[in-house]
């Protein structure tokens, strides 16, 4: 009986070489997901990098100052900024944050009052009567339990204060070392790539840049107009509430809302026909501000597609919390590009211009 050869199987095989790609890049993409938060902070640290980098070059044009010392200047001048707010205005700021606080409950009331002659208020309490029978819900609250939330607060405030700190000081070593860290990311693309990569890291440290710097001029206006228009209508916390719009309208679409129930429900406490004037101040300022302010900063800033927007504070909102719904506009920004020039335009070959 003779041998014959095996016949070799001729279904194709993977290499190890795609293997091991596949599964480092899936490796890659748990250690993404699992340090979410981490890579969250290091990307707003880039922003205010790119911030302070900014600031010094525009040091070194007009002073011919080096970019390193004109760094370390625009920190210390942010800081001295902010520590002099604080120390002018902070204590009539606090003075009103506490007024405001105090008036909560008595807005509260007022809205129950409301909602308690309202078919709409009789059927939301009926919910909840059902609700509490059921054993969904507790009716008041344990010693144990308040406790458990002010230990809590105070570890969320404290934490935040930390991170803060964190965030400050990691941005300023990048700003302070920037050429060094671009060659490093750079070094871990292939060579071929390196020089597509460093204009595409180039554009969106240039987009990113215009961006802050519209949107810290859009909330400074917000803040302005707001709080003068509250200070027109006689609303005793015109300071504090003119500050929140102007923070608060770092996030789009939403902003508005956070910033406008609070001063509404106070001036709901000086009367009814004030807290319509003030929901009418808040709708003129944020159509003002998004169809005239906005599109003629975007003008020289990022122009960014209005319902992509919207998905995205859903989108990093859902994945992200709080802190992806803050940093929605600039991911969306960094996505667009790198869609732009790594897919379109190096995948598919369409260099027809955006």
């Amino acid at each position: 009986m003779t041998n014959r050869p095996l016949l070799s199987d001729p279904r194709p095989r993977l290499r190890p070489g795609p293997i091991a790609m596949v599964m480092a890049l899936v490796l890659l993409l748990a250690a993404m997901w699992q340090w979410s938060n981490v890579l969250l902070m290091g990307f707003g640290a880039i922003l205010i990098a790119i911030a302070l980098r900014a600031g010094a070059a525009v040091l070194h044009r007009r002073a011919g100052i080096g970019l390193k010392p004109g760094v370390l200047l625009c920190a210390l001048a942010a800081t001295l900024v902010i520590a002099g707010i604080v120390a002018g205005a902070g204590p009539s700021i606090s003075d009103q944050f506490g007024q405001l606080i105090g008036s909560l409950p008595a807005a509260l009331d007022q809205v129950n009052a409301w909602l308690s002659d309202s078919s709409l208020g009789q059927f939301l309490e009926r919910r909840l009567e059902s609700a509490e029978a059921a054993g969904e819900t507790t009716p008041g609250g344990s010693l144990p339990s308040l406790f458990g939330y002010v230990t809590g607060t105070l570890t969320t405030v404290l934490g935040g204060v930390a991170n803060l700190v964190l965030l400050v000081t990691v941005a300023i070593f990048l700003a302070l070392d920037a050429p060094m860290y671009r060659g490093g990311a750079l070094r871990l693309v292939p060579p071929s790539y390196r020089a597509r990569a460093g204009q595409i890291a180039d554009e969106l440290a240039r987009s990113l840049g215009r961006w802050m710097g519209g949107q810290a001029l859009d909330m400074v206006l917000v803040a302005l107009v707001t709080g003068l228009g509250l200070w027109l209508l006689g609303v005793p916390l015109a300071l504090v509430l003119g500050l929140i719009a102007g923070l608060t309208n770092i996030i789009p679409v939403v902003g508005p809302f956070l910033s406008g129930i609070p001063a509404v429900l106070f001036a709901l406490t000086q009367g009814f026909d004030l807290a319509v004037y003030v929901a009418l101040l808040f709708v003129v300022v944020q159509q003002v501000e998004g169809n005239l302010l906005m599109p003629l900063i975007q003008r020289y800033a990022a122009d960014l597609p209005p319902a992509l927007t919207v998905l995205a504070i859903l989108a990093f909102g859902g994945l992200f919390g709080f802190a992806g719904i803050v940093l929605a506009t600039p991911l969306l920004l960094v996505t667009i590009i790198l869609v732009k020039r790594i897919y379109v335009e190096d995948v598919l070959g369409d260099r027809q211009g955006d």
